[in-house]
This record gives structure tokens, C-alpha cells and sequence, in this order.
């Protein structure tokens, strides 16, 4: 069954409107504490030099390393319950917030805070806890599973390690790799007999065996077939019923962003530019770097927006352009974009956007 929102935007792929969606969107609107958030995190890569790097610099015998700049103070709050995708071109600090937000690289700058405390602030017993509430899932089923274990060790290993299964922990596995629809009488076998979506499925039970809150979705579906990643985005929706979960969904892709989250922040090197409900930002996308994603996306609606696609390349993050990262490609850019960066304010009710033009 499809809401009428979902009828206007059209069908993607075959994948229906999962059910959950339908009687959430207002419930998360009208919740305000987040159950983790990041608040103005910068992050930086580039090796600090040590003794000898900075004697040969001082002596002109080499040049700084350069630093990329893949983080530019982001805030980004997730509720308790929500699904909120994260949106850009490849390259614009998608993945690398998401890492941040899971614990697995520090901020530069800034900081993260689960259920409203900073996660570097928490006692000892409480951030351990915090770290297995907040699991990330990653793009390359293979590549993220041990070749050398058995899909039977790969799911027991974290549990057990953490004292959440104790002695014989066959049920224990067992219910986590029932869960997510895999096959028991296979868990003895060994990564590289399965195909993508069979892995990715070990992934997920393996994620979800240390019981976590909160699940970092990054491209988790990119590398399967379409078929296979309908399978795959339906079942995160039935584990969000059955488990309470809340995910951040990272993804390039925006069919599938559509169809399973509640809120969508859009990124352009390094920044959020725009965050909205799901259905307010694919009606009225306010930046132009929104509509311009969804200029690419082919559609038949009953409106006739017309959006101009996305010109040229995204800049190197390690030059990062001043102002307004998108004036170089952007089709209103006025000089004021060129050295002020534009603040993040809300245009609608849960509707924020970063963009000069909403001022003038």
C-alpha cells in the first residue's frame, strides 16, 4: 500500500513503499531529543609531520602534505526510531561522517553526542556501552568479513567477546542469522561461497548480534543487483520494526533514499546543505544543488518541474573553494556566494537550507 505522496513521486525499481513509512513521518517531526548527534564536526586528513619532515621543510628539501578538508562543521541530529538518509556525489564526506558518527575516526573539530552526552566525555562503562549501541555496516560485504572464519565465528565473535553469549552459543547466532533470513544449515561455510547479498546479510546479523540501538548504513545496498537490493533496504525496514532500530542511511543514490527514509540531508563537499522531511524535499527542494540531483533522477510526476542537471566537477577537497562551496557549478551564484558561506536556516517547518538566495 503506497501513500499518496509516494504515488506522486512514482515508482523506483519495483521496491514498494514499505509499510513503516506510511504513519512515522509525523511522529518524527514532532519528536526533538536526539538519540545521537554531531555537532559542529570538522575533519581533517593529513599526516602531521614528525622531527625530521619539519626539518626538511624548514630547509625548503620538502612541501607540506596536503591536507584535505572532508568535514566543514556539520550538525546533523538523528532521532530515536528515525531513518535519515545522507545524500552527495561521491567524494563529499558522506562516508567519512558516517565513520565519525559510528566512533570509528575522531572529529577534528567538534563532537558527537549520544542520548544528549559528548561521547569523549562518558565514563568509561557507559562509552563501551555507547560503542556497541552504535554499529556501522559497510559497502563491501567481502571486503568487511574475515575470509578466514567461518559465518557461524564471524557473528559469535563480537558477542561473545563482549559477555552477550556465554558457553555453546548456537541458538545466539542462530537467531540473528534467522533473523536477517539467512540459512543456519550454512553457517559453517566460509564468506566466498556466498554471493553479495548472502554477505551482506552475515554483515547485518553480525552487526546486530551485539544488540546495538543504532545502525550506520554506509552504501550498504550500492553493491548488490536491484533485486537483490529491494530484499535488502525491505529487510532493514522489518529489523527497524522488530528492533526498534534507527539508521543513518548513506547512499549516492536517491531512488533508494526516497523509499526508506523519514528525513533526507543532502551534502555538497563537506557540508549539509539542505535537510528536510522526506516528502518536502523531493516536492520543494529549496537549494540548487538539490535540484539538481533530482534533475537526474528520470520520473514522470504530475508536476512539470523542470531543474537544471549539475555542471562540471566537484572541487578537490583539499582546495576547497571559499564562500559558498557550490558557487563555482551553481547556475544563481551571485559574489556574495563567492566569500560568505551561507547559513543553515529554516525555510519551512523541519525544513533547513543553506543557501544565499533565501535571504534576498
Amino acid at each position: 500500500m503506497r501513500s499518496d505522496a509516494a504515488s506522486d513521486r512514482g515508482e523506483w525499481t519495483g521496491i514498494p513503499l514499505h509499510p513503516s513509512r506510511a504513519g512515522r513521518s509525523v511522529l518524527m517531526q514532532l519528536q526533538t531529543d536526539a538519540l545521537i548527534e554531531a555537532r559542529d564536526v570538522t575533519r581533517r586528513f593529513g599526516s602531521k609531520p614528525d622531527l625530521a619532515a619539519k626539518l626538511a621543510l624548514r630547509l625548503g628539501l620538502a612541501k607540506p602534505a596536503p591536507v584535505v578538508h572532508a568535514l566543514d562543521r556539520v550538525s546533523l541530529k538523528v532521532r530515536q526510531g528515525e531513518v535519515v538518509g545522507l545524500v552527495g556525489e561521491s567524494g563529499c564526506g558522506k562516508s567519512t561522517l558516517g565513520r565519525v558518527i559510528a566512533g570509528i575516526i575522531p572529529p577534528s573539530e567538534g563532537e558527537v553526542r549520544w542520548r544528549g552526552a559528548p561521547m569523549n566525555a562518558l565514563p568509561v562503562p557507559e562509552r563501551k556501552a555507547a560503542d556497541l549501541a552504535i554499529q556501522m555496516i559497510f559497502q563491501n560485504p567481502m571486503a568487511a568479513l574475515n575470509p578466514r572464519m567461518t559465518v557461524e565465528k564471524i557473528v559469535a565473535e563480537a558477542p561473545r567477546t563482549h559477555g552477550l553469549s556465554k558457553g555453546e552459543n548456537d541458538a545466539y547466532v542462530d537467531r540473528y542469522l534467522t533473523m536477517v533470513g539467512f540459512d543456519t544449515t550454512m553457517k559453517r561455510r566460509y564468506p566466498h561461497q556466498f554471493s553479495g547479498g548472502q554477505r551482506q546479510r552475515v554483515n547485518i546479523a553480525r552487526a546486530l548480534a551485539v544488540q546495538p540501538r543504532f545502525l550506520v548504513c554506509d552504501e550498504s545496498v550500492a553493491a548488490l543487483d536491484v533485486s537483490i537490493q529491494a530484499q535488502v533496504i525491505n529487510l532493514f525496514m522489518d529489523l527497524r520494526e522488530q528492533l526498534d532500530l534507527t539508521y543513518l542511511f548513506v547512499s549516492h543514490d536517491l531512488g533508494v533514499v526516497e523509499h526508506i527514509s523519514d528525513r533526507v540531508a543532502i551534502m555538497y563537499l563537506g557540508r549539509i546543505v539542505e535537510e528536510a522531511p522526506v516528502d518536502e524535499i523531493f516536492r520543494r527542494p529549496n537549494h540548487p544543488y538539490t535540484q539538481a540531483l533530482l534533475s537526474e533522477i528520470p520520473r514522470i510526476e504530475r508536476s512539470k518541474r523542470r531543474f537544471k542537471p549539475v555542471q562540471g566537477e566537484l572541487p578537490s577537497p583539499i582546495d576547497p573553494p571559499k564562500g559558498c562551496h557550490f558557487h563555482p557549478r551553481c547556475p544563481f551564484a551571485m559574489d556574495r556566494c563567492r566569500i560568505e558561506v551561507p547559513k543553515k536556516i529554516e525555510i519551512a517547518r523541519g525544513h533547513q537550507s543553506a543557501c544565499h538566495l533565501n535571504d534576498s
